[in-house]
């Protein structure tokens, strides 16, 4: 009795875990239906499944802090309440405006106040091992609804409606709401201040970053497509995304400003002055920049291409999941003799195989032993690194930084989400745009005229859709039928080559990420006499 009082938080809090991290594999494998329910485009699918994870990495730090102001417990029941409300908006969203509102808005800014409060939250009710293991728990549930979300959510969308799972998620979140006094609250910290300005800056940087790297395919990344204005000549995609860095710039200059002034700061920038640290935030950021953007690609190839329901996507992508789950697990055991470094670094080797069998098996007819093998050597290599690296985040920190440390993880985390999702779906519809007018203008069997008219139809920009819908709109504009057929054998191949070079761009990214596991912790993290080699917190 006293074991099921001591650990019944935890239940709760892990259902919370479960709740934040299940939404985006919904989505992703209904991609397909939501463009169906809502008669709209891949593209704006895209900016949607974006915009969900770009407001929780806009505001993760803020709600930390609110979280602090309020009290953690309260920060997280209030959360609970707006992403309740958001997930009810989503399953009774008529529109994309409202699907936007509910999901990416209402759902980010809840699980904005949630997510910090959690860690905050675990660290109050448990010390110790008891702590590390429910640090552990935690993230095993979040493996765990990783691997669950793309087989409930392709059930629910197949079966009956994707709209179902958000109907549950209010379910599990009252559920949650009504078990939060089995919470303890932890230790308030007295006189904190928002720092409002710093959390404007943050947000609108990140904002108008992620917003100009989604925009790439229609805006054109520099030749100009459908661009609003084009400065120079120029699309506008380059000048919005340095717009968002430069903010960002502002934001650091007036976050190092208050420290010196020795006011509160939105985060203690000096806590990247950690050597691990910042090393664990980088690679988190890499992370889930290549998982997400995969995750999004993939459905692509499964629904657009080879015309599977959401069901047989979330089957096809069950080993990924799988895999992953399995592989963070097993990290965690190995973490006990091995470094966080060479788990890591074995991790990004892993995946990086796992992208040149998926190289291998993208083509017209679907393999698919060979793609779902390609899936689950990606879940392992996944799985191994991500067990290590919220722990390296959270172990080169003491109590005091904790929390904050937490926002910079879970902003690094959401922050890769949404610019996967932005920056391989822009590859792809930008690579397809370039691969079809490339093949269209190079076969010396379709007309001039032709050509010009797909030249002109391509030069506003484009959408991953279904070779039929081509089709249609092709004998719609009196192509006759070869040429059509000659048109859609094109298109066809464009739309493997995109998807392909999409999948290259992520195996690029492993690459470039490997120089940064260099200040991963040398020391296997969960053995009791390990501890941080490289410096304590940077500040007292």
């Amino acid at each position: 009795m006293r074991d099921v009082k001591k650990w019944g938080a935890l239940i709760f809090l892990s259902a919370a875990q479960f709740l934040m991290v299940l939404d985006q594999a919904v989505m992703n494998v209904a991609i397909s239906q939501l463009v169906e329910d809502f008669d709209t485009t891949v593209t704006t699918i895209q900016a949607v499944i974006a915009f969900y994870a770009l407001v929780m990495a806009s505001l993760m730090l803020v709600g930390g802090k609110i979280g602090d102001m309020i009290g953690r417990r309260r920060a997280f029941g209030i959360g609970l309440v707006i992403y309740a409300a958001g997930s009810a908006t989503t399953a009774l969203s008529g529109s994309v405006v409202v699907l936007a509102f509910g999901w990416s808005v209402l759902e980010g800014v809840g699980a904005a106040l949630v997510l910090p409060a959690m860690i905050a939250l675990v660290a109050g009710s448990y010390s110790g091992k008891d702590r590390a293991l429910a640090y552990g728990i935690l993230g095993g549930v979040a493996g765990a609804g990783i691997a669950v979300g793309p087989i409930l959510g392709g059930w629910a969308t197949t079966e009956f409606s994707w709209r179902l799972v958000f109907v549950g998620e209010v379910l599990v979140a009252l559920g949650i709401l009504a078990g939060i006094r089995t919470i303890r609250e932890p230790k308030s910290v007295s006189g904190v201040k928002l720092d409002w300005i710093g959390g404007v800056l943050s947000a609108g940087g990140l904002a108008l970053t992620v917003f100009g790297v989604l925009r790439a395919s229609t805006w054109g990344w520099l030749r100009p497509l459908d661009s609003p204005v084009e400065p120079f000549g120029f699309s506008l995609t380059p000048f919005v995304i340095a717009a968002g860095l430069m903010v960002l710039g502002g934001f650091v200059a007036w976050e190092r400003r208050r420290e010196r002034r020795g006011e509160q700061p939105l985060v203690h920038l000096s806590l990247l002055r950690i050597p691990t640290l910042r090393g664990g935030v980088t690679m988190l950021l890499a992370q889930n920049t290549m998982l997400m953007g995969i995750f999004f690609t993939v459905p692509l190839y499964l629904q657009v291409v080879q015309g599977l329901d959401a069901l047989e996507t979330g089957v096809h992508m069950l080993p990924a999941s799988a895999g992953l789950f399995v592989a963070a697990l097993v990290g965690s055991v190995l973490s006990r003799r091995f470094t966080a470094r060479l788990l890591v670094r074995i991790g990004l080797a892993v995946i990086f195989v796992a992208i040149l069998l998926m190289l291998g098996t993208i083509e017209p007819a679907l393999d698919s032993s060979s793609f779902m093998v390609a899936m689950g050597v990606l879940g392992v290599g996944m799985g191994l690194t991500i067990s290590q690296l919220g722990n390296a985040v959270q172990s080169s920190v003491g109590d005091k930084d904790r929390s904050e440390a937490g926002g910079l993880q879970n902003t690094a985390m959401q922050l890769g989400s949404s610019l996967g999702t932005a920056l391989l779906g822009a590859v792809v519809i930008t690579g397809l745009i370039a691969a079809f007018s490339s093949n269209v203008a190079e076969n010396p069997d379709i007309p001039a005229s032709v050509k010009n008219q797909v030249q002109v139809e391509l030069s506003s920009g484009g959408s991953f859709v279904a070779s039929d819908e081509v089709r249609s709109a092709a004998e719609g504009a009196g192509v006759s039928q070869s040429t059509t057929d000659l048109l859609i054998t094109d298109y066809e191949d464009a739309q493997i080559q995109a998807l392909k070079t999409a999948l290259l761009f992520a195996a690029f990214l492993a690459l470039v990420s490997y120089p940064f596991t260099r200040n991963l912790p040398g020391y296997p993290l969960a053995r009791p006499d390990s501890g941080p080699g490289d410096g304590a917190p940077a500040r007292a």
